[in-house]
Parts: C-alpha cells; sequence; structure tokens
C-alpha cells in the first residue's frame, strides 16, 4: 500500500482515533455557530461540547497519560506514539475551548436581544441585590463548606468535574507582603447552577446570575476576620476509567461499587482555571495535583463547564420560537389494530425507526408480553435505561405474577454504572433473575426474547435494536428495531442468552452473527465477498452507517475491497481511522458524517452482493472493544418490505447536502456541496408518514 502524508504530519494509511474524535467534537461545535439553527438549539451543542470533552478526558487523554507514566513509547498504527499524541490533542483541544467560549459569547449577546440576559452580581439593580443576598443567605450559605489548606489541615479531595473557588486570604491587620492562607470551597452542585433573578421594573427581560458568582460577592461572611484578595473559580478532571479484577471478584457488583467510590481519586488529568487566576491559587493547585507543566491546564474565559446550559435551554419557558418544532413521534402502524402484538407478528415482521417513530411500541412490546397469561419467560438485555423506565415496572410485574424474568444489567456500562447497579437491585427484589454478563467482555447487544404457549407448541418472539433500551434516548437518538416472530432468529436469541447466563458452549447460528466470536470473521467474509463480485464483474458495494469505525484490521479489509472496485459509502457520525480518497487505496470509498438536531446513533449494514442484496442491523461499531471485547449482535432483515424501509434511510443519509460533512484524505472535514434544492437529511424523515413505502434500489 502507499503511505501517504498527510495533514497530521505522520505518514500513514490510518487517522488517529483520538485525532479523529476531536473533529467530530469541532463538528459539534460548528452546529452551535451555525446561526440557521434556533438560539437554544445552539446553546444546547455548546453544552454538548462541554460534556464530550469531559467524557474524552476523564478517558481517552486519561488513558495516554496512563501509558505515559508506565513508560510506553510505541508508535500506534497511526504513527503517534503517546508522547507526541498528547501534546497534539492537549493543544488542539485548547484550540477548541477557545472558539467554544468565543461562540458562547455570541450566543449569550443574542439571547440578550430576545431578553435572556447573563448578569453579573454588580449589574443588578439595588432591589434585584436585595432578593439575591436573600437567597444566598436562605439557601445558599447553609449548604457551604469552607475548607482550608495549612499545615493543620491538607488539602481536601477534590471531586472530578465539580466546580470549586479558589480563595487567597490575608488575615486582618497582617501585612500585605505576608504569605497569604488559602482555601476552597465546593460550589454546591445541588443547587441550581443559573439562577433567576427577579425581573427588573417595567422590564419583559430575565436576568440570571451565576451561583458562583453570588458566592464570590458574599465570600467574607465563610472567613470572618480575613480578607480575600482572590476569589477564582476552578475544575478538576481526573482519570474516570474503571480498573476490575472480574476475576478475582467473588460479587461483581460490589466490586464495581468499590471500583466507582475509588474513581473519585483518579490521577488528575486536566485543570480548568478561571482567566486571570491569582498566581499563589495555581502554584497551589499545581502543586496539588502534580502538574509540572501548563500544557494540562486550561485557562477559561468565561464560566467553567458549560454543560448547565442544557438544563437553562430545556427549562426556558415562552420561547418556542428559539427551538426547534415539537417532534410528535408516530406509533408504528402494524400495531395500530386491535390484535395484540404478538398475532400481528405471526404475520410479518415489523420495523421502527426512532426518534420518528415511537419507543411506545418497544414499552408495550414488554408489557404485553408481562400481562399476558401464556407468556412463560421473558429475557432482556439492558445497557442505559432512562431513569423512569416503563420497562423496569414491566419485568418486575412479569417475574411477580410467576413468569420466568432473566435480565442481563451491563453493570460496565460507563457512567451509568451507579444507575443501573439500582436497577439491578430492583429487579432481584421483584424475583428477576439478574446476570452481570461474562467476566471480560460487556454486554451491549440489544434484545429481548419473549416465549409463549400457542397451543401445542412454543413460539418465540425477539425485538433486536441498534440502541438502548431507553425510552428517554429514543426521543434524541436515531435508531433501528426490528421485532420478528422468525424461527431462526428465535432459535439463535434463545441460544446466546443460554450462552450468556449459563455454560453453554457457543453453536452455529442461523441468523445471527455475535461479537466476539464471529461477527468480525462473518464481516470479512462479506467484505471479501464483495470485493469477489467486484473482480468478476458482478454488482458489488457496501454502505455502512456506524458511530466509528477505528478497528485497523477492518479498515484494511475495506481498503482491499476499494482496491479491487467495490463501491463504499460509509456515513460515520464520531471517530473514522479509514482515510478516503487516496489513489490506489482508497479512491473509491466516501465517508460522511451527518451532525443534526438528532445525534445519529443506528448502525445499518448493506451487502450488494452481485444483485441479491443483504441488510443488517447492528449494536455494534467497527471499533476494536465491539469486535473483540463485547457480546455484541448483528441481525439480518429478512422480509424484503423491510429490506426497502432500510435502504430508504441509507438513501437519505447518503442524499444530505445541508448537514453532512465528506472526510477529506487530510483527515479534515468539508462540507457536502449544496445542491440546486437542499436536503437536510432528519428533516426529510420527518416528513415521513411511512417507512414502510418502496424505495428506490441503491
Amino acid at each position: 500500500m502507499d503511505v501517504t502524508k498527510t495533514a497530521n504530519h505522520v505518514a500513514s494509511n490510518y487517522i488517529n482515533r483520538d485525532l479523529s474524535w476531536i473533529e467530530f467534537n469541532w463538528r459539534v461545535l460548528e452546529e452551535a455557530q451555525d446561526t440557521a439553527t434556533p438560539l437554544l438549539e445552539r446553546m444546547k451543542f455548546l453544552a454538548i461540547v462541554s460534556s464530550n470533552l469531559d467524557e474524552f478526558m476523564s478517558v481517552r487523554v486519561a488513558g495516554v497519560k496512563d501509558q505515559l507514566k508506565a513508560g510506553y513509547g510505541k508508535k500506534d498504527f497511526t504513527g503517534f506514539t503517546p508522547a507526541h499524541l498528547l501534546k497534539r490533542l492537549m493543544k488542539r483541544t485548547l484550540r477548541m475551548v477557545t472558539e467554544q467560549y468565543k461562540t458562547f459569547r455570541d450566543i449569550t449577546r443574542q439571547l440578550a436581544k430576545e431578553g435572556i440576559v447573563f448578569s453579573e452580581y454588580a449589574e443588578l439593580t439595588a432591589t434585584q441585590k436585595k432578593a439575591m443576598d436573600a437567597y444566598y443567605h436562605d439557601i445558599v450559605f447553609p449548604v457551604l463548606t469552607p475548607m482550608a489548606v495549612d499545615q493543620s489541615r491538607p488539602f481536601p479531595l477534590v471531586h472530578t468535574q465539580s466546580l470549586y473557588l479558589a480563595v487567597v486570604l490575608l488575615k486582618e491587620g497582617d501585612d500585605p507582603e505576608d504569605e497569604p492562607y488559602f482555601a476552597i470551597v465546593q460550589v454546591p452542585s445541588n443547587l441550581s447552577r443559573l439562577i433567576p433573578v427577579p425581573a427588573r421594573t417595567n422590564s419583559k427581560k430575565q436576568d440570571y446570575i451565576l451561583l458562583e458568582d453570588l458566592i464570590k460577592q458574599h465570600i467574607r461572611t465563610l472567613f470572618s476576620g480575613y480578607d480575600a484578595l482572590a476569589v477564582n473559580e476552578f475544575r478538576l478532571t481526573r482519570n474516570a476509567d474503571l480498573t476490575l479484577n472480574e476475576e478475582g471478584a467473588e460479587d461483581l457488583l460490589e466490586e464495581i461499587e468499590k471500583e466507582l467510590r475509588r474513581r473519585r481519586w483518579g490521577a488528575p488529568v486536566r485543570l480548568e482555571v478561571q482567566k486571570g487566576l491569582h498566581p499563589y491559587a495555581l502554584e497551589m493547585l499545581k502543586e496539588e495535583f502534580e502538574f509540572n507543566e501548563n500544557e494540562h491546564i486550561f485557562e477559561i474565559d468565561g464560566p467553567i463547564d458549560l454543560s448547565y446550559l442544557m438544563k437553562l435551554a430545556n427549562a426556558l419557558p415562552n420561547h418556542g420560537h428559539l427551538r426547534f418544532s415539537e417532534i410528535d413521534p408516530v406509533y408504528p402502524e402494524e400495531f395500530e389494530v386491535e390484535e395484540d402484538m404478538f398475532t400481528v407478528l405471526r404475520r410479518k415482521d415489523v420495523l421502527i425507526y426512532h426518534p420518528y417513530e415511537s419507543f411506545e411500541a418497544v414499552d408495550d412490546f414488554v408489557t404485553e408480553a408481562a400481562n399476558d397469561p401464556q407468556v412463560l419467560a421473558i429475557k432482556m438485555t439492558l445497557y442505559r435505561v432512562s431513569g423512569n423506565s416503563k420497562l423496569i415496572e414491566a419485568l418486575a410485574d412479569a417475574a411477580e405474577s410467576g413468569k420466568q424474568v432473566t435480565v442481563l444489567v451491563e453493570l460496565k456500562a460507563r457512567f451509568d454504572e451507579e444507575r443501573n447497579i439500582a436497577w439491578a437491585r430492583k429487579l432481584e427484589q421483584a424475583g428477576c433473575h439478574v446476570v452481570y454478563g461474562l467476566v471480560g467482555l460487556k454486554t451491549h447487544a440489544k434484545i429481548t426474547l419473549v416465549v409463549r404457549q400457542e397451543k401445542d407448541m412454543l413460539r418465540r418472539y425477539v425485538h433486536v435494536g441498534t440502541g438502548n433500551y431507553n425510552g428517554n434516548s429514543a426521543k434524541l437518538y436515531t435508531d433501528v428495531g426490528l421485532f420478528t416472530a422468525s424461527q431462526s432468529v428465535g432459535e439463535d436469541a434463545s441460544s446466546l442468552f443460554n450462552e450468556i447466563t449459563g455454560y453453554s458452549a457457543p453453536v452455529h447460528l442461523k441468523a445471527f452473527a455475535v461479537a466476539p466470536t464471529t461477527m468480525k470473521d462473518r464481516l470479512f467474509d462479506y467484505i471479501r465477498r464483495e470485493a469477489k463480485h467486484a473482480r468478476e464483474g458482478r454488482p458489488a458495494r457496501i454502505v455502512a452507517k456506524l458511530n466509528s469505525l477505528s478497528n485497523k484490521e477492518m479498515v484494511d479489509e475495506l481498503y482491499e475491497a476499494s482496491q479491487a472496485g467495490v463501491k463504499i459509502d460509509l456515513i460515520i457520525r464520531g471517530v473514522c481511522c479509514l482515510r478516503p480518497g487516496v489513489p490506489g487505496l482508497s479512491e473509491n470509498i466516501t465517508v460522511r458524517s451527518i451532525v443534526d438536531r438528532f445525534l445519529e446513533h443506528s448502525r445499518i449494514i448493506y451487502f450488494e452482493n452481485g444483485g441479491q442484496p443483504e441488510v443488517w442491523l447492528s449494536s455494534a461499531d467497527w471499533m476494536t472493544r465491539n469486535l473483540t471485547r463485547r457480546i455484541e449482535l448483528m441481525c439480518p432483515v429478512m422480509d424484503e418490505q423491510l429490506q426497502q424501509s432500510v435502504i430508504r434511510i441509507l438513501q437519505i443519509s447518503l442524499n444530505d447536502n445541508v448537514k453532512a460533512r465528506e472526510l477529506q484524505s487530510n483527515g479534515l472535514y468539508r462540507r457536502v456541496a449544496a445542491g440546486e434544492k437542499e436536503y437536510r437529511s432528519q428533516f426529510e424523515a420527518m416528513r415521513i408518514t411511512s417507512w414502510k413505502e418502496p424505495s428506490l434500489r441503491m
């Protein structure tokens, strides 16, 4: 293969995974900058940039720092050593944060014109200050705890991603040249970060003040007898990756609970400080967190951590013109009948496309199964569940009514561990059999199996999906789900659950491909089959819609297929390590990313197969962790009409010329050139009243 000189200044056929992720977060930031997007929606995108960066720093950057600490200096397959990569990541991220806060200032100026004003305490009227003073003394002050740092009181534990005030003090009457005192104050996370201020007289504007600003104005109430020389905000990000000894853990649930507590002491990764932080405070923080270099210290010109903007954007009343119009998900037409869902599924498979079609159909499927006296067993995987899940209630009801209910709860779902522990305990109390998966593997497959007694036989009904069983995210993420009573799918579902919950050896599956055992090899076989079709002059094409592509072997297989003449269109929202459009290597491959109102989350794979197309739904991205370290599921769509529905979803994505960006061979993205008519895939999807209409061939 030819080696290409890239914009990353590294000779490589591959784009670095972490640098690719930063490009993705830039695309999210571009949505916050897009003046065609409603103002409060731009604010949400700005909050998402912050939340994304928090996870990236606490997991990915933390991992690179761990490699450095361990003395690991080898290059990865993209040509980067950990030291080189870390410098690039921090430099690129800092540029992004600078641009993010420029965008924040622009959005707040626009919001002020709409009567939503972010004020400082000094800008308030006397009446407003009086109201805020009362709020501080009645609500805020009782919650605050000043924590001094001196010889008798060591530096207190600083929680990851919590906001603090660094306070530099001088005792009243002391010489200003004396060494100052130092203390920190945690800004309470259980109080609203943004406080609404009573309206000014004869004004329709709504003022807001930040909680930390209010505390700073009243800092003397916490340190009587001292003068505050400076009060500045700071925020620490720690390594949040769990390190589990699953082999030695007698109780995985207890082991994860212990590790969650240890997360509070994770190694420092990033320190965000308010611009103009007092030099003495900076030295105290650098010494405590062992930051010898400034590259891990981000000076923030504005409020630290903009994720609070999400709550504000969702909570503001009477500003509908600043938001996207509400979407009303359609209930799947196949289930809008008098018959029960099982009767419908005996006739035909049913496909649903979220958020355009309602997740209530999934809730109803499990609820009907729970209430149906003919249902003997329900088996289900849960990775991330919403806080008020109807599914949990239905599963608990089913168990209490005597049905065999088995739930595989993935305790290691990152940052949802505590919630999933709570669900696991609730389900166990209701009488469900709760399983925590296999040692060393996360269970990421999304599947529900219902076993029903019908006359003199048992029939299996299955739902498989590309996304989590989470009713809240189903309103915000695009995902596809398939309901079927197919015998082969049902038998495979039983085999899969038996393998996960018991000692069953992997069996030959008729319909499914499952990671980590068969999926990768099956995908490679299909990609090579397309290459063979191309070499022999038959129709050959691959279209894959995924969140991420970072597995080197998979990239190499796609390169080989491209060189054989296979046309490959990849729709990848986030990370992509494949470098498209390189002569002699990947000139037959295009990669596009769509970032818009909803999070593109569905995983769909299409193989032309010499004119006999195959369509698959999958829980797995093409990342090493998905293909080798997780239990993942890939399920065929066998009904020809439903195949056409899935192809239609792919076609709509490929036609987008408003929110689609195309990956260039240099690793950067540029917007797809708009045609004579704008085509915005998500808005087009919202206009479609039925996904069951036939589509054109790919």
